[in-house]
């Protein structure tokens, strides 16, 4: 049997997932926006779905609109609130559907701050905040690194954007279901999640705006979703997303914990029977399911390819940027060198890992390590 590793890429579906959905699949077929029985019945279950989303972010149910996904969601709030001459405040570790449309809106005149973070990945509140000026129109920043597992410091930079009257939209996405994202505590203009990330499908995900819609649509045709998404509803997903939402609302403190103590024991047994790695991040500020662990000496796709042989499922980074040769944007940021980014590997747990799989893995890492050395040594 595979182990897998790669929950920050995308989590299994959990079982309690798959039998909402196949509920809906099965006989909930109406369109949500049809005005009979069949249709209601479908608007309801989509209904509940957002409900079940909100509580587990402490928003409202109005204040959830339904997307494809993270991505989707991040393009709707950067395209739909800069305009050339505005600025913006971001960060080097953000996940590539942030820094990418930043970049096409940056040639179209959209003025770019991009705050480093330092050598453990987080960035500094007080340095952000400082960049904000006169014609700052927006704040963006990841809530935890996809890479790293860095937790940055949301709840400081929204008292400051507040206090300001300057927009924060947040990508929660690798945080929703790892650690506590509470809206009633920590106020943004918008956040973004996907459901795949939390046992949920692929998909599916949500944009929240607890401050009102002042966003135009980025899809056009039909007015779902109060206008800001036209389509119909993707009802299955909708529900599978809502079930992984309550699942994550009542597991998790004790999901946090478990995956905690697998993810310590995995540090624990690289480091105690292999010379020269280095932790990538620190667990003082990082997701207690992720493990970014530099290699000294090996070439991190080779060890991941090495690991795939032998039934083992890791990332060398952000799975959106596989099959790339460039080593990790946000690795560089924190100081490593080329060499430092492309020797380490990510490494994250949650449901279905167990202890034994841990200990397989120090155990084939030990093996292989020393070999992979042997062979690259000059």
């Amino acid at each position: 049997m595979r182990i897998y590793l790669d929950h920050n890429a995308t989590t299994p579906i959990r079982p309690e997932v798959v039998d909402a959905m196949m509920q809906v699949l099965r006989g909930e077929f109406g369109n949500p926006s049809s005005v009979y029985a069949e249709g209601a019945r479908a608007k309801e279950r989509v209904e509940v779905a957002r409900g079940q989303v909100a509580r587990l972010l402490g928003a409202e149910a109005a204040d959830i609109r339904f997307t494809g996904g993270a991505t989707e969601a991040n393009n709707t709030v950067l395209f739909g609130s800069l305009a050339p001459g505005d600025h913006v405040v971001t960060t080097l570790v953000e996940h590539p559907s942030v820094t990418e449309p930043l970049a096409v809106l940056e040639a179209r005149g959209v003025r770019v701050d991009r705050i480093a973070p330092d050598e453990h990945g987080c960035v500094s509140a007080s340095e952000l905040v400082a960049k904000i000026d006169d014609q700052t129109k927006l704040v963006a920043m990841i809530w935890a690194n996809n890479e790293t597992g860095s937790i940055q410091p949301v709840a400081e930079v929204a008292k400051h954007c507040n206090a300001r009257s300057v927009a924060l939209h947040v990508d929660a996405t690798q945080a929703i279901g790892k650690c506590t994202v509470d809206l009633g505590q920590v106020r943004v203009a918008s956040l973004s999640s996907s459901a795949h990330k939390l046992g949920g499908p692929k998909g599916v995900g949500a944009l929240v705006c607890p401050g009102g819609w002042a966003l135009p649509p980025l899809l056009y045709g039909g007015g779902q979703e109060k206008g800001l998404r036209g389509g119909t509803e993707n009802v299955a997903s909708i529900v599978g997303y809502g079930v992984a939402c309550d699942l994550a609302r009542t597991e998790g403190v004790a999901r946090a914990e478990a995956c905690g103590r697998l993810r310590d024991r995995l540090w624990q047994g690289i480091e105690s029977q292999l010379d020269d790695v280095r932790w990538n991040g620190g667990p003082g500020r990082t997701l207690s399911n992720t493990l970014n662990v530099e290699f000294l000496g090996v070439e991190g796709e080779v060890l991941l390819q090495a690991l795939d042989l032998e039934g083992v499922a890791v990332s060398a980074g952000a799975a959106c940027h596989s099959g790339s040769i460039e080593p990790s944007k946000v690795l560089l940021a924190m100081g490593r060198s080329p060499e430092e980014a492309r020797a380490s590997l990510r490494f994250s747990v949650g449901y279905g890992v167990d202890e034994s799989q841990i200990d397989r893995l120090v155990t084939l890492l030990c093996v292989l390590v020393p070999r992979i050395r042997k062979v690259s040594a000059p």
